[in-house]
């Protein structure tokens, strides 16, 4: 079908096209502390993640969230704010949320075209970035960008490089065969062989999402830590409900920023649909409530399927946990720079547990690291401020210091939400009560 101007469609295509094509509303009036961010359209599958990951991009907190999409129609309400806590006032940010919101776009988390991309996952250890960093000054790779995640004694890692002579991708098939034998071999160390993965291609759209992909692949959520990580273990319980065909998921958590966006990417990656949800944040805690079934309409069908989800979410939700003392670096990026400060971390027994690097048009080096001891224990300030001094104290601050948490002794209570089997068949109340808190409808009652 050759499809012209608008106006050349009849009036059921469209129909089509309307329904089918997002409506955005942002608003600033309703809420007192976040900004409104309405979204609806014709239901259509991973529609969900694609309006979160717009969100996401954007380092925005999402404190409330009302998603349903039952029969063939899409709605989600976000309350958003700034990182900061504040309501959005720039009119460019707006005007980007509508724009992508309204077209579905799918979103990029940063400007990586015509660059060669890395991926390593296998066995974590201290100075293991600061080898790969190595390899690469000295193979004459440029690092534009990178993110390193580690989880249960696991890393992931995405590394954007570019030829140094010409700043261009890195076309040459013996020199990408070279570089991955010589990661591969740094990867693998001397045990786990077999789990030690590198490749190199073209980038891929979302880098948190494939990072997730593939510490998901590398079974992470099966694997137990050698010592007992400085993070809180998030409650998730699941129930099937069978008159409906629903599974039920609650999360209890320590809330923070992209924190929807790695449980619906998880949830999507396993091909569930999320037909309903309720997101809160409240203090420091989020509640989130999903009913999922598989991507063919059924529920989950197995207490072994129930607690491999379970392991799932857990683990998405604890990669991007901040472990350790947050240092920001920033400097005139140059060749080599980061193998010269990761070399430093190792050489004083620092371990990084999450990285991201990036660098500017201006080509400054704009890098966050968090960084442990060998134990993953928090680091002596007095080497902190060692490795400041080689660094460059102007050069790299301390801007967090990790949070001690405390493990509730029962971990059978049940999460705060409207998950319960005397509240299953309340469903269609819970729905209706939230449009009505959204001024969406003038009556649940």
């Amino acid at each position: 079908m050759e499809w012209h101007s608008f106006v050349d469609l009849d009036e059921y295509e469209k129909l089509v096209i309307r329904m089918n094509t997002p409506r955005v509303v942002i608003d600033n009036a309703v809420c007192a502390t976040s900004t409104i961010v309405k979204v609806d359209s014709g239901s259509k599958h991973r529609i969900l993640l694609e309006a979160v990951q717009v969100l996401t991009h954007l380092n925005l907190s999402i404190k409330k969230a009302y998603i349903s999409s039952d029969g063939r129609w899409f709605m989600d309400v976000f309350h958003v704010t700034d990182q900061n806590g504040n309501k959005l006032t720039d009119e460019s940010v707006i005007s980007y949320i509508e724009q992508s919101l309204g077209t579905a776009q799918f979103v990029r988390s940063g400007g990586c075209d015509g660059l060669t991309a890395l991926e390593l996952t296998g066995t974590d250890r201290v100075g293991l970035l600061s080898e790969v960093f190595a390899v690469l000054a000295d193979l004459e790779c440029n690092v534009v960008e990178a993110k390193l995640w580690t989880h249960n004694g696991r890393i992931a890692s995405l590394i954007y490089v570019s030829d140094i002579n010409s700043a261009s991708p890195i076309e040459d098939s013996q020199k990408i065969t070279g570089i991955e034998a010589r990661l591969r071999q740094i990867v693998k160390g001397d045990i786990e062989i077999r789990s030690a993965r590198t490749s190199a291609y073209t980038p891929v759209p979302h880098i948190d999402r494939r990072l997730h992909q593939m510490m998901f692949t590398d079974r992470d959520y099966e694997r137990k830590p050698v010592l007992k990580q400085n993070t809180e273990t998030p409650i998730v319980s699941i129930q099937n409900w069978a008159e409906r065909s629903y599974s039920v998921v609650n999360i209890n958590c320590e809330d923070r920023t992209k924190l929807l966006f790695d449980v619906v990417c998880t949830l999507t990656d396993m091909d569930y649909a999320v037909f309903h949800a309720t997101m809160n944040a409240s203090g420091d805690r989020a509640y989130m409530e999903f009913y999922i079934r598989h991507s063919d309409g059924t529920p989950i069908n197995s207490e072994s399927e129930m607690e491999r989800v379970r392991l799932c979410l857990q683990a998405a939700i604890e990669r991007r946990a901040s472990e350790g003392v947050r240092l920001e670096f920033c400097a005139d990026d140059r060749h080599g720079l980061l193998a010269d400060v990761t070399r430093t971390f190792r050489e004083n027994g620092l371990n990084l547990t999450r990285a991201e690097i990036s660098t500017t048009p201006e080509n400054a080096a704009l890098n966050i690291f968090y960084v442990t001891d060998a134990l993953g224990t928090p680091a002596d300030a007095r080497i902190i401020e060692s490795v400041r001094e080689r660094i460059g104290l102007e050069n790299l601050r301390v801007k967090e210091m990790p949070k001690i948490h405390h493990q509730k002794e029962d971990r059978n209570e049940a999460p705060v939400g409207v998950g319960g089997p005397f509240l299953l068949s309340s469903l269609g109340s819970l729905v209706k009560k939230n449009l009505f808190n959204l001024g969406l409808i003038k009556s649940y009652s």
